[in-house]
């Protein structure tokens, strides 16, 4: 282990986001593109409250935005759709699992959120993400 090494910080967990977004295959490819990514160190206190969670180590991701299965033309969209990911709890859960990669994770988190938007079954996470079955 390198004594210099330093956590893993925002810029790697959006790098690796992205990376992971770049992997879907079509239909979602396009369509994912036009999610904005989002990486803070923690989610807000408001974002929490209104989630009724408690502990910010219990989110690792949110979905912000009207899924596409709900969509429609009349829709006055307040927003882009975002995905946010939550660094600290995202390498909280990373250490506690210790049997898998960060990129592998944050893949993970990504793609449950994605399924947020896309409205996707269980069925359909599981194609996309291995780790679902």
């Amino acid at each position: 282990m390198n004594a210099d090494q330093t956590a893993p910080d925002l810029a790697l967990i959006e790098a690796l986001a992205h990376a992971a977004r770049d992997t879907l295959g079509e239909p979602w490819a396009g369509p994912a593109r036009d999610v904005v990514i989002r990486v803070e160190d923690m989610a807000e206190p408001e974002m929490l409250s209104g989630l009724g969670i408690e502990d910010p180590f219990e989110l690792t991701g949110l979905y912000d935005g009207i899924p596409m299965t709900q969509k429609s033309v009349m829709d006055m969209p307040e927003g882009p759709d975002t995905i946010w990911l939550f660094r600290r709890a995202i390498l909280d859960e990373w250490v506690d699992r210790g049997n898998v990669t960060l990129a592998e994770l944050v893949t993970h988190v990504l793609v449950h959120e994605f399924a947020h938007h896309f409205g996707w079954s269980d069925e359909d996470i599981a194609a996309v993400d291995q780790w679902w079955d």
